[in-house]
């Protein structure tokens, strides 16, 4: 071919994007350091890995878009030998890679064997490529960022395909021309540029034809067969460079356009966070180390310089910076926020590339200044900073005067500048988007942190969460109610407090809601009830307990979830020192995640059950035998907290089978991991919704078009939220809403309320 016009689109190109992945690169440094290291964990990292980035589980949950990048994802990973083998013959015309050619390696003719698969999956490629382009042009999808770049970006990846079969084809037929075609020794063109195009391919046998070990490249030579020799030549030289430089063009392209997911994609998954779901970090050790850290922030003549919570875009960490490099712009999780899809002003795709642009946008700025130098411009995190990081941000400064202007640090407030207060707000932390994104960006952390700072430094938030915080801080609820009737719903039932009994093995946390809300005091004397026909030890905490602080900690009051955190585990390690709590049930899976994931951070390590797992191995173990039907056409809605944070998805459906007259159907399309939210979490059981199309109707609208007669849940929350759904649709006469567990008490025998939630009828087995 022409080596030194090989040499040049190689040292050339890969250097041109050495330097845009370097500037990238230093842009990441920006980020602050994660809270533990990513490079731990090894085998599970590799594993995660290969589920999502290779085997791409998340991408089939759109079936056809998934299958179409497959394809393609794939196609490159296969062709990634074939554009080694073309530079290759750049300086080598007989380069194939020293094992892919046309003789067998130990009796293996691996050059054949990489000819088809070769072949097949360029050619899924283009059907990969075909698929997007119907997408975006025949049928575009809201969902999706749709424009010219990703259009020219199919054209690129097309071409390279096209190209490549293209210069196969031409050189078979030049082969098999090349014979009688050109004498022993000829050097005039044709036939010289013939035999090097023809150097590292088999001797011809018999007539051209289309043959399956290499299908796309013989098609191609059968289509091409008519033209003559110079004209083929020509047509392999372009497929030749042409594939060949556009791969490195394309390269090219990748840092500036949504596409760098293809460099970013595998390392965002390896370096992902494998600590819980459900787990928010905390801001400080303690309560006492949060106040003085913000106590010094407000020492300071730039109060949001302080990271508490994320008030910039140099709060963020590397990794945060990582999920911006990384959003392929796909909208899966937009299309399946509750938010948005109700028309709420967020949008977890627009949230993200916003930070992302923004961030972009002061990269001259960032790398002028230096990573170090920003990094040195923010106060330390919540910590007990020392004498070095204290001066930190005045050396910062000093430092920054002696520089020119362009050089100058210019600290940029998020909110309101970059994100509304409002995208913030509306979000209901049910982790839809996160199961939904195919290269596992996180959002909820990222929108907590930006509400902690606003209300933590600044004190700004919603006016309907002022009394649930009062409430909270004052009577261990958000409700404010006496702290004295916490255990009124147990009246009647013989339970013991942990008082009374504190060597219980089991603690039943009961939770705010299902100890003051009307309703759901049924779950709990259902659950209780249900514990006692089991003869199960257990206790409960009456007016020793007070709110996990789930509510005031999602919505960013993260001083007073500490404050309720270390007092409620100073209370359960009180009674495990006495030889109790060996398990903590619970009927709120809020609290559930709560306790389970996030009081270890604060000292309180227990075996957190939900109620319904505990339930169903109680009924495993013939303890609790549900015998009466419970005649009714079940819809099951799942809990945001219970299934996307927690995976329980099949024990609140093993006990609805498990029930005699129960028919369960689900939501099509929209139960499981794909469950609609009910619109209560981040503290949105406390706010007004933005606007008047709510998300507890919309999923009540989902569960009732199932043709159910009752809707179950397992979360006293979600029972509030489609309870009022109900409402709005004036159904609530035909239409039940029960708890799993009170559907099983009812049918083991033991509800003292039967009928309460009308249209489950028991009748007793004859």
């Amino acid at each position: 071919m022409n080596p030194v016009a090989m040499a040049l689109i190689i040292v050339t190109l890969n250097a041109v994007f050495a330097v845009s992945a370097w500037r990238r690169f230093n842009l990441l440094k920006v980020g602050k350091p994660t809270w533990e290291s990513r490079l731990t964990e090894i085998p599970k990292r590799l594993g995660l890995v290969w589920v999502f980035a290779f085997y791409q589980k998340k991408m089939r949950y759109y079936l056809a878009a998934g299958l179409a990048h497959q394809f393609i994802f794939l196609g490159f990973v296969v062709l990634l030998l074939r554009t080694l083998v073309l530079w290759g013959r750049g300086f080598f015309p007989s380069f194939n890679l020293f094992v892919l050619g046309p003789e067998p390696i130990l009796g293996v003719p691996l050059g054949v064997i990489y000819g088809f698969f070769k072949d097949i999956f360029a050619s899924l490629v283009l059907l990969g490529v075909a698929v997007f382009v119907y997408f975006r042009v025949v049928r575009p999808q809201k969902r999706m960022t749709l424009g010219v770049e990703g259009l020219i970006i199919l054209g690129i990846i097309s071409t390279m395909m096209i190209a490549d079969i293209t210069y196969d084809g031409a050189s078979m037929v030049l082969l098999g021309r090349f014979g009688s075609e050109c004498k022993a020794g000829a050097s005039a063109f044709p036939c010289s540029a013939m035999a090097t195009l023809v150097a590292p391919l088999a001797a011809s046998e018999g007539a051209l034809s289309w043959h399956l070990a290499e299908p796309a490249g013989s098609l191609s030579a059968l289509v091409l067969s008519g033209l003559g020799s110079s004209a083929l030549v020509v047509l392999a030289h372009i497929g030749f460079w042409t594939h060949t430089t556009l791969v490195l063009v394309f390269l090219n392209l990748l840092p500036y356009t949504k596409h760098f997911h293809i460099i970013t994609a595998i390392p965002n998954v390896f370096l992902g966070d494998t600590t819980p779901r459900g787990r928010l970090r905390p801001l400080a050790p303690s309560t006492e180390a949060l106040m003085a850290a913000v106590e010094k922030a407000t020492e300071g003549e730039d109060l949001l310089s302080a990271r508490i919570g994320y008030a910039r875009i140099e709060h963020f960490t590397w990794k945060d910076m990582l999920d911006f490099y990384t959003c392929t712009e796909c909208g899966r999780c937009s299309d399946n926020c509750p938010a948005f899809t109700t028309g709420k002003v967020l949008s977890p795709k627009q949230f993200t590339l916003d930070l992302r642009n923004h961030l972009y946008e002061r990269q001259e700025e960032f790398l002028a200044l230096g990573p170090t130098a920003v990094h040195r411009a923010t106060a330390p995190a919540p910590s007990e900073p020392n004498d070095e990081q204290a001066e930190a941000p005045k050396e910062a400064t000093e430092s920054a005067k002696k520089t020119e202007p362009a050089k100058l640090y210019k600290p940029l407030d998020l909110v309101p500048n970059v994100i509304h207060e409002d995208v913030l707000w509306g979000c209901t932390t049910c982790r839809a988007c996160e199961e939904q994104c195919p290269v596992n960006i996180t959002y909820v952390d990222k929108i907590v942190q930006m509400r902690r700072n606003l209300v933590v430094i600044k004190g700004e938030f919603p006016s309907q969460l002022g009394k649930p915080f009062e409430g909270m801080e004052s009577n261990g609820n958000p409700w404010n109610l006496a702290r004295v009737d916490r255990s009124s719903w147990s009246e009647g039932l013989g339970v013991k407090s942990a008082a009374d009994k504190p060597d219980a093995e089991v603690l039943f946390w009961v939770g705010c809601a299902a100890s003051y809300d009307d309703r759901a005091k049924k779950i709990a004397r259902s659950t209780a009830q249900l514990l006692l026909a089991a003869g199960v030890d257990f206790a409960i905490l009456a007016e020793e307990e007070t709110c996990t602080g789930d509510p005031a900690r999602r919505a960013g009051n993260e001083y007073l979830f500490s404050m309720l955190a270390e007092t409620n585990a100073a209370t359960l390690n009180g009674y495990k020192e006495k030889g109790g709590v060996k398990k903590i049930i619970t009927t709120c899976p809020h609290c559930f995640n709560t306790l389970k994931n996030e009081y270890p951070d604060f000292g309180a390590k227990f075996e957190v059950i939900h109620h319904t797992d505990f339930m169903l191995g109680l009924v495993a173990e013939k303890k609790l035998v549900p015998s009466k039907p419970v005649r009714a056409k079940v819809a099951y809605h799942d809990s945001c907290y219970l299934g996307r944070y927690n995976d329980i998805y099949e024990s609140p459906r093993e006990i609805l089978r498990g029930i005699p007259g129960i028919e369960l159907v689900e939501v099509e399309g929209a139960s499981g991991k794909k469950g609609l939210c009910c619109g209560a979490g981040g503290a949105q059981m406390f706010m007004e919704e933005q606007n008047n199309n709510r998300v507890n109707v919309k999923r009540t609208l989902q569960l009732l078009d199932t043709g159910a007669t009752t809707i179950a849940s397992a979360c006293p929350f979600c029972m509030t939220m489609l309870t009022d759904g109900i409402k709005s649709q004036s159904k609530e006469e035909q239409i039940k809403n029960m708890d799993v567990v009170e559907m099983l008490a009812i049918s083991c025998g033991v509800s003292d309320t039967p009928g309460s939630a009308a249209g489950a009828t028991a009748s007793a087995a004859e």
